[in-house]
């Protein structure tokens, strides 16, 4: 029983892992588009 519920965690870990991996390079993609803009509106 124990081995499920360990087994079960990491599982939601992991994908709670990877969601927030997928936030951050989102995330920064959003700003380097942003930094792009603001760029070359200034050029």
């Amino acid at each position: 029983m124990a081995k499920e519920e360990i087994k079960k965690l990491l599982d939601n870990s992991k994908k709670e892992l990877d969601g927030d991996y997928d936030n951050f390079v989102n995330s920064i993609k959003d700003d380097l588009s942003s930094y792009k803009k603001k760029t070359l509106d200034r050029i």
